[in-house]
């Protein structure tokens, strides 16, 4: 307890320091401790003009964050047996996503959640969605990716993707401020973007759900999503440790590498399902970082010690002071941060 107590008067002093050092004006924090949320806490403002405090339940997006989220609900398919890890994805659709390559049928929900199908982050302003190496090769994050699963779950669930998770994941472990589409009670509840400069960024509010990056939530919501993940909630226990097995090592110098051939592979940062990984000798630890442009997040957690922390901010400079909390609130080195520079 005395240790705990340390690290949270700790967090207390010094993230306000930093957050003004960098001018980050609102920063929501969650650490969990034994499978449990023991401390949230919420910093700065909402926004700089109407100056309303940060707190655990202050609305934000979750970026990137998204995605592990989305691998929870996706990974319940696979246990009710409506989706095969390792089944091709052509053969959940009437059409071919994209037309014209081959390579499309190599690509399985296992591929799409470890981010090697091959395709870009996003597509260009052509539309199209080309393949670029063998899908299942080597690692190249992708949202496209994760719209291709999203849009094989909405065709198996026969429900649009907010709907599934909703039921699937947000109301069984009790995420009552999570939408991956725009909420009205949100404009009450949400933080404002901000550049870098500190100006506010007008809200975006998603009428469409994107599995990849549209999730609105509070810290206290997440932190509730990674307590479930901790302590085997919702999941058997081979499900679980499927998503935390690394399924491919990383290039120590690239994230989004459709041109580029690794020229060597990183030794303790790997990517599972959903989740990236960090091997350490004192065990494996899941994180993903979101970046928004205007809010960026962070979330880590150990499955070996039921720790963990949840980092949300509203500001385009949120993830250069990321890493000094994430490394005080878990008590080990973040190696992610290195590889995203």
């Amino acid at each position: 307890m005395a240790q705990k107590d340390a690290t949270i008067a700790r967090l207390e002093k010094n993230v306000p320091n930093l957050m003004e050092k960098d001018g980050v004006p609102g920063l929501s924090l969650a650490v969990i401790r034994g499978g449990k949320t023991t401390w949230l806490h919420g910093f700065g403002v909402k926004e700089v003009k109407s100056g309303q405090a940060v707190t655990g339940d202050t609305v934000f997006e979750a970026a990137s964050l998204s995605k592990p989220v989305f691998a929870y609900g996706v990974l319940k398919l696979v246990e009710q047996g409506k989706l095969g890890l390792d089944i091709p994805l052509t053969t959940y659709l009437p059409k071919p996503y994209i037309s014209g390559d081959e390579r499309l049928a190599k690509i399985t929900a296992r591929i799409v959640l470890s981010h090697r199908t091959g395709f870009p982050n996003w597509r260009g302003d052509d539309g199209a969605l080309p393949i670029y190496f063998t899908p299942g090769a080597r690692f190249s994050y992708s949202g496209e990716g994760f719209i291709y699963l999203q849009r094989v779950i909405e065709e198996i669930t026969g429900k649009r993707l907010n709907e599934y998770m909703n039921e699937a994941v947000f109301t069984p472990l009790g995420m009552t401020n999570s939408s991956y589409v725009w909420r009205p009670d949100f404009d009450a509840l949400t933080a404002t973007g901000h550049e870098s400069d500190g100006k506010p960024v007008p809200l975006w509010k998603p009428k469409e759900a994107g599995a990849a990056s549209t999730l609105n939530t509070t810290a206290r919501d997440y932190a509730l999503f990674v307590e479930a993940v901790l302590d085997g909630r919702g999941l058997k226990p081979a499900t679980l440790r499927e998503m935390e097995t690394p399924q491919v090592a990383l290039d120590p110098e690239c994230r989004i590498c459709i041109k580029r051939e690794p020229k060597q592979l990183s030794k303790n940062l790997f990517w599972g399902l959903g989740w990236g990984v960090q091997r350490t000798d004192r065990g494996d630890a899941l994180w993903h970082w979101g970046d928004n442009g205007s809010f960026k997040a962070f979330v880590m957690a150990e499955p070996k010690t039921k720790s963990g922390v949840v980092m949300f901010a509203n500001s385009e400079k949120g993830l250069a002071i990321a890493k000094p909390i994430i490394d005080e609130a878990m008590g080990t080195e973040s190696l992610a941060f290195e590889w995203l520079k």
